[in-house]
């Protein structure tokens, strides 16, 4: 596992096969310690998003409910992103983006302070994300994942994109966030 950053962390699994199949640990607090996992384990949630091209989020929590997350991909691929949105960051509104895979056994670290969304790249994905806080409603916020001042690439044209993640309101022009 690769040292502590300030930023997303892509993490390679290691699965042991043999003729029986696979096995692969999905969450090692020690190992992720390492690369700044702020603590335990809040919830896990498990979603599956049926239609390739289908966007979801970008969500975060706004402190003191901010969330590391480990998102681990266990069918099918999807394109990651984690956006930085803390306060004073000199990256702050760049974007990490990258392809997680059930096949390839990635999963991200995406530490406190980003936005986090992804789209699915193949028909029936589903992600598990294991949360260092549990969810809040009153601290809940998003991003376009469409906002020009983010300029996100997304591999695929965009399709599926829910009512509440179309409706959140784009960075202002003196860069603040909603």
């Amino acid at each position: 596992m690769p040292g502590r950053k300030d930023g997303p962390v892509l993490v390679q699994r290691k699965p042991f096969a043999d003729e029986r199949g696979a096995f692969a640990r999905i969450f090692c607090a020690e190992a992720l310690a390492e690369i700044g996992w702020p603590g335990p384990v809040a919830q896990i949630n498990h979603s599956r998003t049926e239609r390739a091209g289908t966007m979801r989020g970008l969500h975060y929590q706004r402190p003191p409910y901010a969330e590391a997350k480990l998102v681990v991909c266990i069918r099918g691929a999807v394109h990651d992103v984690a956006v930085d949105v803390r306060d004073g960051s000199p990256s702050r509104y760049a974007h990490v983006g990258v392809e997680l895979s059930a096949e390839a056994g990635t999963a991200i670290y995406i530490p406190e302070g980003f936005a986090h969304g992804f789209q699915a790249l193949t028909d029936d994905a589903e992600l598990v994300y294991i949360h260092s806080v549990a969810y809040n409603p009153d601290h809940e916020a998003g991003l376009r994942h469409d906002d020009p001042v983010l300029g996100i690439d997304w591999p695929l044209p965009v399709s599926g994109v829910s009512a509440r993640d179309a409706s959140h309101p784009l960075i202002d022009a003196a860069g603040q966030l909603p």
